[in-house]
């Protein structure tokens, strides 16, 4: 994560300095295109950094690394940009007036005087997007690209305090050295220190190419040992826990198979669980995890992952774009036919579990009110608050539950959803979009509301395979003991196991648990 994390900080803030720098000091001298180039890139900056993400998303029609790239290249212009004006408007006119009458031409004024006295002050501009730059980086998460905030979303999905403060800790330390460095090679070039000037930008080459150096570093002893002496000790925990054997040489014709994960408790312990039965079946895996919803599927199709859990109301509303919702096994059965017919994508099968969205009370506060169901809520819940996560609120199935029942509350709010959960335990709202899988809602004691009037489309767990792996034998056999295997009951304590705040379980241990259920046959 660190070095996919430096390797991204190390090009947005390049190329930010190779286009700003150049811009800067092309509109210093020229004030109505100044302010409209300063004027563009504060504009940039307004953008929120999800948004921005997701706008290069959208724009580029890729995920990854390219879309990060990019937002975080518009992102480190303005301090470069604003800077690079400020250094070369700064520069003393007599200075300027010495060099005219000294033949200098533009170029060479440019080059040998403004420059080097505007250095200073430019290069305070990079220090500040290269911090800006490390912690833009983190939300690159969920769109596809690794990075330090991979522990952030992680930590913060799983409840995972430990994660969250890795993450931070990690992405702070670096920001916090590399300013130093930058503001060394500051004073250097303020001081005409060549010594100074010398050790930053030894210390910055050290710091990128041991950051980007590190995992090869790290892996290399196991490589090696793996080599020599193979044993149990060598195989990975996923390896481990499924009682895999070591991966053959067949195997590495497909390449790794990555695995996707949405952004929630349960999706992270899937993957887990995906990972353990591939790797059983000698198949090298990645995990690429905290992907948002659309990210997750466009990427399957495009083979940049090769497998994930979907759910297959999503399909229906998100990505068929169907109204009314069809019964479960009809909702099963077109969506497997539009996958294949229009994305090349293949729905292995159901897991043998609902996620549906439904609303969730208290039961004090239900009790107390007399709502039971959605209709019950139409005529009492005028008064009332709604958490939901990011996505419900703009989705069908909202606007379904208006039509289908009237339901009028007093606010809504959007939350991350564990934050949602926290929120309705502490009363500040009163009801939530919750998940039917959740652990939650046992832990803390809420009731369902039930839907008689069928509003709410089917949710079933489904695995979906990427073009490149839809017709892989090996992949097809790993994965088919788990159609029909993971009951809900079964879905509901994996996720308790990572959610509840005493005697955690991380989302592999959860997913080694759920794995030994799933092959036991009849649940225990």
């Amino acid at each position: 994560m660190l070095s996919a994390h430096a390797s991204l900080t190390a090009l947005a803030a390049g190329a930010g300095v190779a286009i700003g720098v150049p811009l800067g000091v092309a509109v210093a001298r020229r004030p109505r295109l100044c302010g409209l180039v300063l004027g563009l890139a504060g504009v940039l900056q307004t953008i929120p950094g999800l948004a921005l993400l997701a706008l290069m998303v959208a724009l580029l029609g890729a995920f990854g690394f390219w879309p990060a790239l990019a937002a975080l290249v518009l992102y480190a212009l303005l301090p470069i940009l604003r800077n690079g004006v400020t250094g070369i408007q700064g520069v003393d006119p007599a200075v300027l007036e010495a060099a005219d009458a000294m033949g200098l031409t533009r170029r060479q004024r440019l080059l040998e005087v403004e420059l080097p006295l505007a250095l200073p002050v430019i290069l305070a501009g990079v220090r500040t997007a290269v911090v800006w730059t490390v912690g833009m980086a983190t939300l690159a998460t969920p769109v596809g690209q690794p990075s330090l905030g991979s522990f952030i979303f992680g930590g913060l999905q799983t409840r995972d305090p430990s994660r969250v403060l890795v993450g931070c800790v990690a992405a702070a330390s670096f920001a916090i050295v590399l300013d130093l460095l930058l503001g060394l090679l500051q004073r250097a070039f303020a001081q005409r220190r060549g010594r100074a000037r010398r050790l930053a930008l030894v210390g910055l080459g050290l710091v990128l190419g041991g950051s980007l150096a590190a995992p090869v570093l790290l892996a290399a002893p196991s490589s090696v040992a793996a080599a020599l002496t193979p044993s149990p000790g060598n195989t990975s925990p996923e390896q481990r826990s499924a009682g895999a054997r070591p991966a053959s040489a067949a195997g590495e014709t497909l390449g790794p198979i990555v695995v996707g994960a949405k952004t929630f408790t349960e999706q992270y312990i899937l993957a887990h669980l995906l990972g353990a039965r591939l790797t059983a079946e000698g198949l090298a895996v990645e995990r690429r995890e905290g992907l948002g919803s659309t990210v997750a599927f466009d990427a399957l199709a495009n083979g940049d992952i090769d497998v994930y859990v979907e759910y297959t109301g999503t399909i229906w509303a998100n990505y068929m774009q169907r109204g009314a919702p069809e019964s479960s096994w009809r909702t099963l059965a077109l969506a497997s036919a539009w996958l294949a017919e229009t994305r090349g994508v293949r729905l292995l099968g159901a897991l043998g579990f609902e996620n549906a969205y439904c609303l969730a009370m208290r039961r004090q506060r239900a009790e107390a009110l007399g709502i039971t169901t959605l209709a019950d809520l139409a005529t009492r819940g005028r008064a009332l608050a709604l958490g939901s996560d990011y996505e419900f609120l703009g989705r069908p199935e909202w606007a379904r539950l208006g039509q289908s029942y009237g339901i009028q509350l007093a606010r809504t709010a959007t939350y991350d959803p564990s934050f949602m959960y926290a929120a309705v335990a502490r009363g500040e709202v009163d009801l939530i979009s919750a998940f039917s899988s959740d652990g939650r809602i046992a832990e803390l004691e809420l009731v369902v509301l039930s839907d008689p009037r069928r509003a709410l489309p089917p949710y079933d767990a489904v695995l979906l395979l990427s073009p490149r792996v839809a017709e892989a034998a090996r992949v097809v056999q790993a994965l088919t003991p788990l159609i029909g295997a993971v009951t809900v009951e079964r879905m509901r304590l994996a996720n308790q196991m990572v959610d509840r705040d005493g005697d955690k379980r991380s989302p592999e241990q959860a997913a080694a648990w759920l794995l030994e259920q799933a092959e036991a046959g009849e649940p225990r």
